[in-house]
């Protein structure tokens, strides 16, 4: 299974319909779960919302701007990689504020699409676009560059 774990809620309908679309397609590789929470603007409120919805056996990859770089297709295999050991990745989409140390510190791993800073949702539709371009180049299926 992959969850996402995202704080706050997507106010555009445009978002909401890229979401649900990404999610769509994704939810014919493999399970999905989009878990929104309330976001605080309190670091540590919001990481003990976060960790109510993490499992001991996850794998965690937090989304941090000082996480590792990587390409698309180094995505796919690690996304392959990891289910040989775990059921569920769970993937963790902190608040403008960021994500408080103790979540950063229980990830398994912590990813950086950029040093750029994203509006929620629309990062939120990029992380499910390369969730499913990593399916995509798992199952060796065209997809546009």
């Amino acid at each position: 299974m992959i969850k996402i774990i995202c704080l706050g809620k997507i106010k555009e309908d445009y978002l909401t319909k890229l979401i649900n679309d990404y999610k769509k397609r994704i939810s014919r590789y493999h399970k999905i779960e989009i878990i929104e929470l309330n976001d605080y603007n309190n670091l540590q409120k919001e990481a003990v919302d976060i960790s109510k919805h993490i499992n001991n056996q996850d794998y965690v990859i937090a989304l941090d701007i000082q996480g590792e770089n990587i390409t698309s297709e180094e995505l796919a295999r690690k996304i392959d990689n990891t289910f040989l050991s775990h059921s569920t990745i769970t993937f963790i989409i902190g608040s403008s504020y960021g994500l408080a140390e103790t979540i950063k510190l229980r990830a398994n791993y912590r990813l950086s699409f950029s040093k750029l800073t994203f509006p929620h949702g629309l990062f939120r539709g990029m992380l499910l676009e390369q969730i499913y371009r990593s399916f995509k180049i798992l199952n060796n299926e065209t997809y546009h560059k």
